[in-house]
Parts: structure tokens; sequence; C-alpha cells
């Protein structure tokens, strides 16, 4: 008797979209329950190792680079695959959700990547998953003109060969699509984000002289890189293009793989591309990982973390050695100011900021870096357009004089700063107005000049956890408690009220956003990721 059919992928609970079956085309389905079926039962696997190497730091209080995969690091004989010429020069990448119109101001910027962005700078609600895929196909198609129903303007994309190249950003390893399910389980939204734009747009992506690039989120260790690479394998395979064609960026955004940027590299070798260093991911993750490691753990205000603090210096250092001794691209973190319409003297002090920041990257031997905003695009073009001339990048800086040991990379305690009253109603007031627009579809959210998006709101939550749990006392006598962080969130819920009036305050999720804000900040049992609790209160 032959083995039954397996069952197809359901699509659960979610409104029909406008165009919807040009993305959930009973092909692409079929290729997205595949991927499923193969691949989400080490998924799960991974995510229980997680947890158990989290147990693991907080009965050592420590990191050490892994004895197991020590040959790996010594053999200076391996490198990362040949770049494709599309990747060669990537001095500024712009990022941002897949809206349409952000969609064409992105790929019309002037930067070298758009990175298109289905994570952190995403709601994921049905119609922004949906949509967003819609978006990206429309503009390889260069079907993509748009007007803007408030304003009345129109945007259309320039010529081809001026337009940024597209990397694309799949959600995390832990978060799952709960619209799309197999026998019932949901299916992992980084196997539906990558399965998706994937079947639709690698030949596509091939025909333009590209190829389906990715960034990948959230990794935690090379065994997860591992498994990625498994799902490149299978899925070039499956659709019948040529292995090596998928191309891979990893975010070295959490404390763990820090420890193993050149196993995640051997790992990916055949499609590898690059690494990036990011900050507030990276904080969150040190605060998440060493939450009972005691005072030596506790972060200051997460603006006094700058990428000169000595342990985030380290591993800004470490990752453009280990690129470039791998041939990858290192790619520097985010510039995440918006310049204001009306204040010409707040956008000279920031784009000083700016700058000085980029010079340091481009200096330090950084490939590139990330952008928010388009008008950011022309100051981090300069800065890196200094040091690399005509170059495509700088590979060939291979940074020998850097070494970093393993306790420089959790020396937290080097940064001389603390935590401040104003930092702690800093972080209640971007959770509760970042938490409020992700409630409503928004990913991305102009907050106090800055683009702040889930990470963010992750290290805002972090820190009021941690302060109020190391005892921190504040230098204006006060000490974080769970009164205190009440009291602030009631202060700054009232604020917004009188900001916004009574009519606009209630059409919006404000009193929700405080509440799930409080408690993620409060519970005795930290969240792993605010994102999760947030998941089941996101409406579409």
């Amino acid at each position: 008797m032959s083995a039954p059919a397996p069952s197809p992928l359901a699509i659960v609970d979610a409104e029909p979209l406008p165009r919807q079956e040009e993305v959930l085309t009973e092909a692409a389905l079929a290729f997205v329950a595949e991927l499923h079926r193969r691949f989400t039962p080490r998924r799960d696997e991974l995510l229980a190792r997680r947890a158990e190497r989290r147990a693991e730091i907080a009965r050592t209080s420590t990191l050490d680079f892994l004895p197991e995969t020590a040959a790996i690091r010594a053999d200076d004989s391996w490198r990362v695959a040949p770049c494709p010429p599309a990747l060669q020069d990537r001095r500024v990448e712009i990022t941002g959700p897949t809206d349409r119109k952000m969609t064409i101001n992105a790929l019309n910027s002037g930067a070298k990547i758009w990175l298109a962005d289905f994570e952190d700078a995403s709601a994921p609600t049905w119609e922004n998953v949906v949509l967003g895929q819609i978006n990206l196909a429309d503009a390889y198609t260069r079907n993509i003109d748009f007007t803007d129903p408030a304003s009345g303007k129109s945007y259309a994309l320039r010529p081809n060969d001026e337009l940024a190249t597209v990397v694309m950003r799949p959600r995390g390893w832990h978060l799952n699509e709960r619209h799309l399910q197999v026998d019932g389980q949901p299916v992992p939204g980084a196997l539906v984000d990558f399965g998706l734009y994937f079947f639709h747009n690698a030949q596509r992506l091939l025909d333009l002289g590209k190829g389906p690039y990715f960034y990948l989120p959230k990794t935690e260790s090379h065994l997860e890189a591992r498994l990625w690479n498994e799902v490149f394998v299978f899925a070039q395979d499956y659709v019948g293009i040529p292995q090596g064609t998928v191309r891979a960026t990893v975010l070295i955004e959490t404390i763990t793989a820090a420890y193993e940027m050149e196993e995640i590299l051997y790992e990916l070798r055949d499609h590898a591309s690059g690494l990036n260093a990011g900050r507030w991911d990276y904080l969150f993750s040190i605060v998440k990982n060493f939450r009972d490691g005691g005072a030596k753990f506790v972060l200051p205000d997460r603006n006094a973390v700058t990428m000169t603090a000595p342990f985030m210096r380290a591993y800004t250092e470490l990752l453009v050695r280990t690129c470039h001794k791998r041939g990858a691209h290192a790619i520097g973190g985010m510039a995440a100011f918006i310049p204001s319409r009306r204040d010409a003297e707040v956008n000279k002090v920031a784009f000083e900021k700016v700058r000085a920041d980029k010079d340091r990257e481009a200096g330090d031997g950084f490939d590139g870096s990330w952008v928010a905003h388009p008008d950011l695009v022309p100051i981090a073009m300069e800065s890196f357009d200094k040091v690399l001339g005509e170059k495509p990048n700088q590979k060939d800086r291979l940074r020998e004089d850097v070494h970093v040991e393993a306790a420089d990379l959790i020396a937290v305690d080097s940064l001389d700063a603390k935590p401040t009253y104003p930092g702690l109603v800093n972080a209640v007031q971007v959770g509760i107005r970042y938490i409020e627009a992700w409630l409503r579809g928004l990913g991305a959210v102009a907050i106090f000049n800055l683009m702040e998006d889930a990470a963010t709101a992750e290290i805002s939550r972090s820190q009021i956890w941690q302060w109020i749990n190391a005892g921190v006392e504040f230098e204006n006598g006060e000490k974080a408690t769970p009164e205190l962080a009440r009291k602030v969130a009631a202060e700054e819920l009232q604020n917004i009220r009188s900001e916004l009036g009574e009519e606009a305050f209630a059409a919006g999720h404000w009193q929700q956003a405080h509440d799930l804000l409080l408690e993620v900040s409060l519970d005795e049992d930290y969240a792993d990721f605010l994102t999760l609790p947030a998941y089941e209160q996101l409406k579409g």
C-alpha cells in the first residue's frame, strides 16, 4: 500500500488580501510545506539547545570560544565562496520594511544595498507578510509605481542600473507564522519568508544579473547557520538553480554568535557573503544571557553604550578581522537618525555624529554600513568613499593587529557609565510608543528623531528588567523598583494622552502597549523575546 500524500499547507484565520493568489500559489505553498517537513524538527531542537546554553551561562556567568571547533579557527586555508558581482560593493546599505512606498524609496536611495526587512522593521501581520512579497516581485518586474493617497505624490523606480541590490531579511528562527500550518502546526516564519521569496524570485533575480540574497537574523550558534545552509542546498536543488547561487550575510547580534563567527562563516562557506555588527540586539542578548550575572553585567543607559565602548570595540574589531581573514564582507551598524524637517540645528549635530561613526567604521576596515533614512546615504557614502576610493571593498585589510580574548567580549564593566533616571524614562517612553505602533502593524517607527524597530524595544524592556532585578540606585537617589517603573509608565501614558488628545489616544493601542511593556519588564520570568507575547495580541 502506498504512503498517503503529505497534508497540504493550510491558510488559517487569514482575511483574503488583494493579489494574494500571486504569492500563495499551489506550487509555492507546496515548497514551503516541504521546507517545514524537512527542517522544522531540527529548528525545534536548536531552540531547545538555546535554552540549555542559557542555563549554562546562568550557572557559570561566562562564555568562551568553543574547544570542539578549534581546528576550524586554526585552519588558515579555507575561505568563503567568491563574492558575486552584485555584492562586491556594499559601502552603504539602507534598511527598512517592504511596504510599497519604502520599496521604491529604498531602491532609489542611492545606497548600494537595500535590506528588505520582514523581521525587526516589520510587524508580522498577514498583510505585511503577503503584500511585502508582492511588492518585491513587482519591483523586479518594474510594476510598482505608487501614488500616496494622503499627499498625492507619485513614486516610480529609476533605471535598473541605478537601483540598490536587494538583500532580504526573513524572520528569526524563534517566530512562527500562525496563518500557515501543516497538520495543525504553524510553519516557522523564517521558512515562510524565505520560501515564498526564493520560490518566486530566485530565477527572476538571476535573469536580472543578481541573485537571491539574504540577511540571517538572531543566529545564536554555528549549528543554526548549518541549518540555514541545509535549507539553501535543498532549495537550490528544488527549483533547479546552481548550488552557491544563494548568498547570506549573518547578523552577529547575539553574544553567543560573537564567539562563533568563524564557525558560522565555515558552515555557510559556499553561501556566505559576510557578517554584520549591530548594536541593540547585541546588547539585548548580553542582558538576556547574563541577567543573573550580578553588578558587573549591568548596562548603563542604552545611548551611553556606543560602539567605542571597550567590549563593543572588541566585538567589532574581531568581526572585521574574522571576515577579512575568510574573504567575507564586514558590514557595520545602523545610523538610525531621522532628519527633522523643522530643526536644522538638530540635523547639523546629528549629521556630525553620523559622519564620525561612519568615519570610524570605514577606518576600522568595515566594507560598508547601514543607514535608516535616504538623507543619510550621502553622508555614509562620503565616509567610505574617502577610504575605499574606486575599490569596491577593503577585504585586503586583514587587521592582523587585532587580538581579542574571550573575556574582552563580555567586559561590560569596562565601560565608565551608569544607569540614570532619565535613561529609565527614555526606556519606558520608547517601549510604550514602539509597542503601540507594532500592535497597529508598523515595525519601523520614528520616535524622538530615531528610527526604532523591535531591537530597540527589546533593549528598552531588558534594561528596565535588569535595573530592577539588580537593585540599581539612580543618581537622583531613587531605586529601580517595579513601583517606580509603573509610576513612570503611568506618567508617560498621561503625557501621550495630552499630546494626542482624547480622540486620537482612544483610537490607538496605548493602554495595551503600556500593559505589555510592564508585563515583559516586570515579570520574574524574563520572556526570551518581546515579540512572542506581542504576536499573541497582534491583529491580522
